[in-house]
């Protein structure tokens, strides 16, 4: 009898409610956040191939865009007497296009002139208004009670934007002032003194005492024979593709000038362009086999799968990467045949240098011959643009992780509400399972005492 009422009452159970509310909790709560943490898994593992192939597809563009900006795939200008001219290449310089002949009959030079006075600098000088003149565009120089010294007129010339520095030098005990202009017979000067002035000031005029030291005249040059005349000695105007610039006068000394093709990195950078080609397009495979909007990089594979065959210059029989032996495999990666393409080297290397650096003059532009960093930039910049193949992804990408993120929150919460009910629940049950073994504890005294009165 005593034993089935401890049973019914669960005595001596040894119930654990705070492991028993763990327990339930938990095995409400694990099944749903295994499976939000598995699909943010593996987003995250779309979202890092995703970065991987834009990482690619930026450096692959900005290494040759690099490359070619900074002249390693350029022709270089060659000189046959470099202590005269120093030539450096632009874009479009090309060895095939271009030699020459030049002879410097003299430099372009900057009128310099200076005071015949030597004065303590910031003592007075006299006050006025003077006149300075460059290539006919005249600028009022105002000496005032303020400005009254050598120091004064000196900064108000170099405050006068006409294009002529003033400064000062020092000379037995004091200072005398020197004005120079820039280069180019244009820009000789006049400074004159107004009427009304100071008479003192006409010592710092160009037809008083300030004297000329050098006239300004331009470079005087030939070209094939044929004259130039510029203002500067850094000419680019002249040599297409090419910035000379002129170092001394050596007339009746002819300077020959020509350039030399960097075969040998054209024909690495070919190789080297195929195989970082073949990394990006693993890349992009790699993310593009992935489930979800991963997917959308298949327009981006295409659009690069197109690469070998686009023309990428206006030459009429060399003007894509397959016309040198670039091709696509049954993969969609690229090879080269190297004996292609020493074979077209050897026939028209021009043309192949065209292909990395086009030409650039009046009929070669940037749109009749992009070259290939023009068409790969041009992809990347599609690509990576917020409506592009890449940029749709990322979108897409980070707002379902978002969503999963928020989603997981949300069940947290939820699953921590449930843990609280149960939590208090159990506590209630506690409570009763308390009382039930106060009662139990009664019922067994009273036995007791029942089970001895029928002893007596």
């Amino acid at each position: 009898m005593v034993t089935s009422i401890v049973n019914a009452l669960g005595a001596g159970s040894g119930i654990d409610i705070k492991g028993l509310v763990t327990d339930l909790a938990a095995a409400s709560r694990e099944p749903k956040v295994t499976r939000i943490s598995a699909l943010v898994t593996a987003n995250q593992a779309r979202i890092s191939a995703v970065a991987q192939a834009r990482s690619d597809l930026v450096g692959f563009a900005d290494s040759l865009e690099q490359m070619i900006s900074d002249g390693s795939l350029r022709s270089t200008p060659t000189v046959s007497d470099e202590s005269v001219l120093a030539a450096t290449a632009r874009a479009g310089l090309q060895a095939d296009k271009f030699a020459a002949t030049i002879v410097v009959n003299s430099l372009a030079r900057a009128q310099s002139s200076y005071s015949g006075i030597i004065a303590d600098k910031t003592a007075a000088i006299g006050t006025g208004t003077m006149t300075l003149t460059v290539n006919g565009v005249a600028k009022t120089i105002t000496v005032g009670a303020t400005n009254n010294s050598l120091e004064g007129l000196a900064a108000a010339i170099n405050a006068s934007g006409a294009g002529v520095t003033a400064s000062l030098i020092a000379d037995q005990g004091g200072s005398r002032l020197i004005v120079k202009g820039a280069t180019g017979a244009a820009n000789a000067f006049t400074l004159t003194a107004d009427a009304g002035a100071d008479p003192a000031l006409a010592a710092f005029a160009t037809d008083g005492g300030l004297a000329v030291g050098q006239s300004a005249a331009n470079a005087e040059f030939t070209l094939d024979g044929i004259a130039f005349s510029r203002a500067s000695n850094t000419i680019d105007d002249v040599v297409p593709g090419v910035s000379l610039t002129l170092k001394k006068a050596a007339p009746g000394q002819p300077v020959d000038i020509g350039a030399n093709r960097p075969l040998d990195l054209i024909k690495q950078t070919v190789s080297d362009f195929v195989d970082v080609y073949n990394q990006l397009k693993k890349s992009l495979q790699a993310a593009s086999k992935m489930s979800g909007p991963t997917t959308g990089l298949r327009e981006l594979e295409r659009e690069l799968q197109g690469l070998a065959s686009k023309v990428l210059t206006s030459h009429g029989s060399i003007n894509k990467l397959a016309d040198i032996g670039v091709s696509s495999t049954k993969d969609g990666l690229l090879s080269v045949d190297k004996t292609k393409l020493d074979a077209v080297l050897a026939s028209d290397a021009g043309a192949v240098e065209g292909l990395f650096n086009p030409l650039r003059d009046g009929t070669h532009n940037t749109t009749t011959d992009p070259g290939i960093a023009g068409i790969l930039d041009a992809i990347r910049d599609k690509a990576v643009a917020t409506d592009g193949a890449i940029g749709r992804v990322e979108k897409s990408l980070t707002d379902k992780n978002k969503t999963l993120v928020d989603e997981l929150a949300k069940v947290e919460t939820r699953e921590a509400a449930y843990k609280a009910r149960l939590e208090k629940q159990y506590s209630t049950l506690d409570v009763k399972l308390n009382a039930f073994k106060a009662t139990q504890a009664y019922l067994e005294q009273q036995i007791k005492l029942w089970n001895n009165s029928n002893n007596d």
